[in-house]
């Protein structure tokens, strides 16, 4: 079985068990099996983002099964004790090592210079070395097809998010979602609440519920792992979705959709590049044609002929025909973002600062 640790247990048995069990199953490949240490910012749960990288651990596990051994550290906050506990479980023989926040970025890549040998995967950031890769999803791929749902089925034209940290990631996000229901209607604006964390149930729902007290009546849950949101838009009749995993049984009546991650073929092929001393530092920004971004659960309250034509834009951006980054676009602030005709690079959208005009909430300084 994998082995799951928090900050408490940890730090009391690290020292006297190490931080690694086998995972069983099937006759070991080598020798030594291959540490892979998971560090994430919010408990595995059942769902949201600390879920959906444990299940994309899942085609390692069943491909290798006594060949490696995993251990997943949750409920790590990011700074100095993160650092400490990734060194940790390096220093106990874990050569793959998966930095699952924005947040681990320095300490991470600290990591893999002082430890050539030791493969890094670093969550939604940047920087890139030899033997350190960033990844990230291109979820505004998908939030900008549920823009269009949200535009479809909102009566009041007000949108809204409950968001963890004004990073690019999720700035895309909100963008991308506020340019595809402006497709549909382009008086759509779009409220944010930034809440400065991962993990907050009890501050998410009193996000979602000040919001709808806004006129939201679609809440876009954005890399919340917890399904507070959802529910609490179950609760005021309003429409809710999220990333990552799907809530569907949280808000049966009311939930617009998941933009669902599938980290699979991605983990599995970096460990495989691992294990055949292949491995290269390179930045991975993967979509809707990687298979990694799909949409799923949408609500059967989107009128057909909508359904239609964001299945029609699915395939475009599948095949590289659309981008939701295709100018004219507009800043809040009223300055040109991006000219006409002219699509955002990936260094540029992954480096977003900005919101576009429709967002309402100025980012937090």
């Amino acid at each position: 079985m994998t082995h799951t640790l928090t900050r408490r247990t940890l730090m009391q048995g690290a020292a006297a068990t190490g931080l690694a069990t086998a995972i069983g199953g099937k006759a070991a490949l080598a020798s030594e099996p291959l540490g892979i240490s998971l560090v994430i910012p919010s408990p595995v749960a059942d769902v949201g983002w600390g879920h959906a990288l444990k299940a994309g651990l899942d085609p390692v596990l069943e491909a290798y099964g006594d060949a490696v051994k995993l251990t997943v550290i949750e409920n790590i906050f990011e700074g100095p004790d993160a650092d400490r506990i990734m060194n940790k479980t390096v220093a106990d023989g874990n050569n793959f090592l998966i930095a699952g926040s924005f947040g681990y970025q320095n300490g991470a890549l600290q990591i893999a210079r002082r430890n050539p040998k030791v493969s890094v995967l670093h969550a939604s950031g940047f920087k890139v070395a030899p033997n350190f890769s960033p990844f990230a999803a291109q979820y505004s791929q998908g939030t900008y097809l549920m823009g269009m749902a949200a535009a479809a089925v909102s009566k009041t034209g007000k949108l809204g998010s409950v968001s963890a940290f004004a990073i690019p990631e999720l700035i895309t996000s909100i963008n991308a979602f506020t340019l595809g229901a402006q497709a549909v209607n382009p008086d759509i604006e779009v409220s944010v609440v930034w809440l400065n964390s991962w993990f907050d149930p009890a501050k998410a729902q009193e996000a979602a519920k000040a919001l709808v007290a806004q006129d939201c009546d679609v809440i876009f849950s954005n890399a919340q792992d917890t399904p507070s949101v959802i529910s609490a838009c179950e609760e005021a009749g309003v429409y809710g979705f999220n990333l990552n995993s799907s809530m569907k049984e949280y808000a049966p009546k009311t939930y617009l959709g998941c933009v669902l991650t599938d980290w699979g073929p991605y983990f599995k092929a970096q460990v495989d590049a691992h294990l055949a001393g292949t491995f290269e530092g390179k930045s991975a920004f993967l979509g809707v044609a990687d298979k990694v971004v799909e949409v799923v659960d949408w609500s059967p309250d989107i009128p057909a002929d909508m359904m239609a034509t964001i299945k029609e834009t699915e395939a475009k951006i599948a095949d590289g025909s659309f981008s939701p980054f295709t100018g004219p676009i507009m800043k809040a602030d009223g300055s040109e973002g991006v000219a006409a005709g002219v699509t955002m690079t990936e260094a540029e959208v992954v480096s977003m600062d900005w919101h576009v005009k429709g967002v309402t909430t100025p980012l937090p300084k």
